[in-house]
């Protein structure tokens, strides 16, 4: 078997190595006692799901005083969020599990979604009796099959004596090289019969062996080119934040004096407030951020994948630099970008020996200076910083809401995104200090990820607080997870940014379509959402009415509407924490997100707001 997948890795929870005499005791067990006891070795102390008929065995000796706590979700693609939330918030090994049929290809989704981003996840699913696989039995589904393209790897057990050896593997695979998402099917016939369970077990993954090492003469070329640049950027994506390089990151930058930009899935890895950092690049990523790569001579790229969000046009992305490229995973080198210098490593090995290859060079003698470009970053930053205009009708700015819940949340808090407008104005309007506080649906770009994986970070690290930032269109796939949270003690907060809109497609309406909205009105009838005009998709009766939904799931809830309430509600919230607390801050509905770079486009087209094209100078590329 070979890695599918593989960019840094954290460390994780694995199969134990050696254990006590009782660990090492052959005991008589059902198959499914064996898993749960397989689950308790690795470390695995939370598991989100929903039983059903082929999984049921295994949920029997979950009643026997289990070290693993089990969360009853509402839908399985809530389990399986709320696990990738759990991991992401933790650094371990999240958790998921579900019966046959629908309840494992509901989680497809959340599968595809820790596989984008490179998220450990280890998803257990029952299968019908193995006598029956491939008759079309009642919930059959070849779920194996299904999920072979967005799984790092993943099993179909018929032997029950196989589950403890299989589970060590699943565990070890998803945590380690580039953090993915591995699948266990289980036959329900495996699961009831007899078996005996031994622990640790023998592994066998001969065609499994991430380098993380990397070559030290690759080091040092990228090192000399770092010497000799005079427009270095790092260019930091989110293998950083798995490798947990963080402060290795830190270093290396202060040592080089280059810019920082971080990723979408990269934020927190190096701080917001530090001078050197130029923010986020893409698609709707700050201007001295999406220009510095542009303008570059050298992209440092570190555990990133040159994603199209970033690059815009490939061909005319970064068009006059050299690429230092390192990534765990040597399918992602040269896959979009050639690479002038390819690294294969571990992005905390990799970081830490560049350290040490760039203070070589400048005991040499040899340090890059880069006065000039940061003459140029400085004047980009100070002429297109972020910003936000508010409402002439003295409504709620979508912006301000964030911005306030990020400066009054406590410093350690975790914050997890849907995806769209709100999406952005979080990455952009909160601050992010320390590695794992910004969770979200980077790659797949998963409307209701949100509330569960929120749950399932508050459930990882429930001494910290939580907050989702939500819209309402996001909120209305996935919010039945707030009966979780409410019965299970796990009192997350929810903004729901709510402008009754699809907000992001009403945006690309109003700028690309003449402002025909058509099917982006949330809170009015058929009669809104025909093909409209601008000024006449607003107004109507809020359907639903999400205090009262939130109520009736056993949260705190409240409204915000006018400016002059906002502190006060979000600190409400704020202190409120033996229950989930949901506000419905009702916005501007025509606030959109800029900077922005239009889909196919150049980055050199890159509007700091409508109808602003930044003015660069003609030679800073010189």
């Amino acid at each position: 078997m070979t890695e599918q997948a593989s960019g840094a890795h954290h460390p994780q929870p694995r199969a134990r190595q050696s254990g006590g005499p009782q660990s090492a005791a052959v005991e008589h067990v059902t198959g499914a006692q064996s898993l749960i006891r397989s689950l308790e070795e690795v470390g695995a102390d939370t598991v989100f799901g929903i039983p059903g008929g082929a999984i049921l065995p295994a949920y029997d000796p979950m009643m026997d005083s289990s070290k693993v706590r089990h969360v009853l979700v509402r839908h399985e693609q809530g389990a399986g969020h709320a696990a990738t939330g759990y991991a992401q918030a933790t650094g371990r090994v999240g958790v998921c599990m579900a019966t046959s049929g629908p309840g494992a290809t509901n989680l497809v989704t959340p599968i595809a979604d820790a596989h984008m981003d490179s998220v450990p996840l280890v998803a257990i699913t029952g299968q019908v009796a193995s006598k029956a696989i491939g008759t079309d039995a009642f919930q059959e589904a070849d779920i194996c099959g299904i999920t072979m393209p967005i799984t790092k790897h993943n099993f179909l057990v018929t032997d029950p004596a196989e589950i403890p050896r299989t589970i060590a593997e699943a565990f070890h695979i998803a945590a380690t090289g580039r953090p993915g998402p591995v699948l266990v099917d289980i036959a329900k016939d495996a699961l009831q019969a007899q078996t005996t369970f031994t622990w640790p077990p023998h592994t066998e993954l001969p065609g499994y062996r991430p380098v993380t090492k990397p070559h030290a003469k690759q080091i040092r070329e990228a090192a000399r080119l770092i010497a000799e640049s005079k427009r270095p950027v790092l260019y930091v994506g989110g293998g950083v934040m798995k490798a947990g390089a963080t402060a290795e990151l830190k270093v290396l930058a202060e040592l080089t004096g280059a810019p920082v930009t971080t990723t979408l899935m990269a934020l927190g890895a190096f701080p917001d407030s530090h001078p050197q950092h130029v923010g986020m690049p893409g698609m709707h990523g700050a201007v001295t951020a999406v220009t510095a790569l542009q303008k570059s001579d050298l992209l440092i790229t570190l555990g990133a994948r040159f994603d199209d969000r970033v690059t815009g046009k490939l061909d005319s992305f970064a068009p006059y630099a050299k690429v230092v490229h390192a990534d765990i995973d040597p399918a992602e080198i040269g896959k979009n970008r050639a690479a002038d210098v390819p690294i294969v490593g571990d992005a905390r090995e990799v970081i830490a020996d560049l350290i040490v290859a760039v203070q070589a060079e400048h005991d040499a003698g040899h340090k890059g200076d880069y006065t000039a470009w940061w003459k140029d970053l400085n004047r980009w930053r100070d002429t297109y910083p972020l910003g936000y205009d508010l409402p002439e009708d003295g409504s709620l700015s979508p912006q301000q809401v964030i911005e306030r819940i990020g400066q009054l949340a406590p410093a350690d808090t975790i914050y997890a995104a849907g995806v769209g407008q709100h999406q952005m104005w979080a990455a952009h309007f909160i601050g992010y200090e320390q590695p794992s506080t910004w969770l979200n649906s980077g790659g797949a770009g998963t409307m209701g990820y949100a509330v569960p994986a929120a749950m399932g970070a508050k459930a990882g690290q429930p001494d910290r607080t939580v907050w989702a930032i939500d819209g309402d269109g996001c909120f209305q796939m996935t919010n039945q997870e707030l009966v979780t949270c409410a019965l299970n003690n796990i009192p997350i907060k929810v903004a729901i940014i709510n402008n009754g809109a699809l907000g992001m497609v009403r945006q690309w309406q109003t700028l690309f379509y003449n402002e025909r909205y058509s099917n982006t009105v949330l809170h009015s009838g058929p009669e809104a959402n025909g093909l409209v005009t601008a000024g006449k998709a607003s107004g109507g009766t809020r359907v639903p009415d999400f205090v009262k939904l939130s109520e009736a799931m056993g949260c705190v809830a409240m409204r915000c509407e006018d400016p002059a309430e906002l502190d006060a509600v979000i600190a409400k919230a704020n202190a409120i924490n033996d229950r989930p607390v949901v506000i419905d801050f009702i916005v501007h509905e025509d606030a959109q997100v800029w900077p922005m770079v239009a889909a196919g486009t150049s980055n050199d087209e890159v509007m700091a707001a409508r109808g602003v094209r930044p003015d660069f100078g003609d030679n800073d590329e010189d």
